[in-house]
């Protein structure tokens, strides 16, 4: 995500809590605000999808195929 679209959020948001904010930009933050938690959540899930963990008998468990739905890797 843009620092741009970050700032003005946030630019926004400090509006919102001095003078208030006008209809077009209640939902200019809106579909910020919407946007950011996409973002968010996608980088989570990429995240939580490429932990692999070690067994205790040494095998590998890639919890991101086995949980994540991420497609095994055909050669």
């Amino acid at each position: 995500m843009d620092q741009t679209v970050i700032d003005r959020i946030n630019e926004l948001y400090h509006k919102s809590q001095s003078v208030g904010l006008t209809e077009e930009e209640k939902a200019e933050q809106a579909a910020l605000r919407k946007e950011y938690i996409a973002v968010i959540r996608r980088n989570m899930r990429a995240n939580l999808n490429s932990i692999s963990i070690q067994e205790k008998d040494g095998s590998i468990t890639d919890l991101g195929k086995k949980y994540g739905g991420v497609p095994d890797e055909q050669s």
